[in-house]
């Protein structure tokens, strides 16, 4: 009987059947946070209009967002350790329902920094989601099919990706603003002004319709069969293994794994939340540019399904990691290094935006090949492991404001040179930092 009133068990006690739904909540809740997490992509360039921001100001919804995980995941790990999964579970979405319904009051005033206290509290109930459902799938089964179910939930969460920028814009964007972005730079005063307002009071009506939706999923989860999974349990050897140990810091493997998800997510942020206004830069407007987060997130989803296939009976997951990140060096190497306009897709750009979008294949198994290797052998430690492994979530946080910094200071193309470390440090982790079990040498 666990502290919150409910009986805990091991996930090997769980019947097929209960796994099986179990997989299923969780990969509803996977989509839930793809669809608020990436609808960021088209609220950046529309933020960007409505408030008169510069990149970096613009990059701020980002860091709003996101850096609510590192202030947040440590506080959700013990609420969740004190109340359950469940319950927590239903305090998140809750929480995220009332950042939904502050965009109301700040778009009636056309406020950004009251938006951004919306961002905040939307990315505060997800960062208790988070920090309660990465643990959860992880050892909802065997650790060598832990990537396999976490590609099962990338799906989930990058499908929902797709639909969000499309879903968002299509509400919000309408075939008569190409005029308005035309004719906006000679208005002034209050008829700009009042342009602005009314572009900006059109995301009320699906802030609210978002809000009432995570309020009744809140109480979904409540009243759902989701079971407590106990993952305080250690075996005899991980038992010995972590006699001596009294702090989450003597596990050198996870916090190289921390920073390993700080730079993964930033990278994947950059590769998405960019993308429009980099295809701006090439003279595509904002109505043809909304799509290309989707052939970001596509060829994620792309990654996903062929982990899904070859992992772990062909490919191990170790060895899908060192692949992705070696990948997203290439191709980062090849954004900021080869030029050329090309018609795909029916879109005439410049060849590069096409090897941005490709590094949605290589962030596809990233996520899926660290979280396993870098909560191996943490037992009793592993609630607090996941919640040192969200604080890393604010990486999408961080990383897009240097892009925007480099990108106001030199060019959106020459700003993707950020990506190289990250990608570099990658496959380090990929290769040698998840075996690290003692910080002497």
């Amino acid at each position: 009987m666990g502290k919150n009133g409910r009986t805990s068990v091991t996930a090997a006690e769980l019947s097929p059947w209960q796994t099986a739904v179990s997989i299923g909540i969780i990969g509803l809740m996977f989509f839930i946070f793809g669809f608020v997490s990436w609808a960021n992509a088209i609220l950046i360039p529309y933020f960007k209009i409505a408030c008169e921001l510069n990149n970096f100001q613009a990059y701020l919804v980002t860091f709003a967002f996101y850096i609510s995980y590192f202030v947040m995941s440590v506080p959700s790990s013990y609420m969740l350790k004190r109340i359950g999964f469940r319950k927590g579970i239903m305090t998140g979405f809750w929480i995220m329902s009332v950042g939904a319904l502050v965009f109301v009051p700040a778009a009636m005033t056309r406020t950004y920094g009251v938006f951004l206290l919306g961002l905040f509290t939307l990315g505060t109930g997800l960062a208790i989601l988070q920090t309660a459902a990465n643990p959860y799938i992880t050892v909802l089964g065997p650790r060598e099919r832990a990537a396999q179910r976490i590609s099962i939930m990338g799906i989930c969460n990058k499908g929902a990706g797709i639909l969000a920028p499309l879903a968002f814009a299509a509400v919000i964007l309408r075939a008569t603003d190409t005029d308005l972005f035309k004719q906006l730079p000679a208005m002034t005063g209050e008829v700009r002004a009042a342009a602005l307002d009314a572009f900006i009071r059109r995301v009320i009506t699906p802030y609210l319709c978002v809000s009432a939706a995570l309020f009744a999923l809140g109480l979904f989860i409540r009243f759902s069969p989701l079971p407590e999974i106990d993952t305080e349990q250690e075996t005899g050897e991980v038992a010995a293994a972590n006699s001596g140990k009294t702090n989450i810091f003597q596990f050198p493997h996870l916090i190289l794994g921390a920073i390993a998800i700080f730079l993964h997510v930033g990278s994947q942020v950059i590769s998405i939340d960019t993308v429009i206004g980099y295809a701006g830069s090439m003279g595509i407007d904002l109505l043809e540019a909304k799509v290309f987060p989707s052939y970001t997130l596509t060829a994620t989803i792309v990654g996903y399904v062929t982990g899904i296939l070859l992992i772990p009976k062909y490919v191990s997951q170790t060895n899908a990691l060192r692949f992705c990140t070696l990948l997203g060096t290439v191709l980062t190497l090849l954004i900021v290094g080869t030029g050329g306009t090309v018609r795909i897709l029916g879109h005439t750009a410049d060849v590069s935006i096409w090897f941005v979008v490709l590094l949605g294949l290589a962030n596809s198994l990233i996520w899926a090949g660290i979280w396993p290797l870098a909560l191996d052998g943490l037992g009793r430690f592993t609630k607090l492991g996941a919640s040192v492994m969200i604080m890393g979530l604010c990486g999408n946080a961080v990383m897009p404001l240097v892009y925007g910094r480099f990108a106001d200071l030199y060019d959106l193309k020459s700003a993707y040179w950020v990506l190289l470390p990250c990608y570099l440090y990658l496959v380090f982790y990929a290769v040698h930092g998840h075996r690290v079990r003692s910080w002497k040498r």
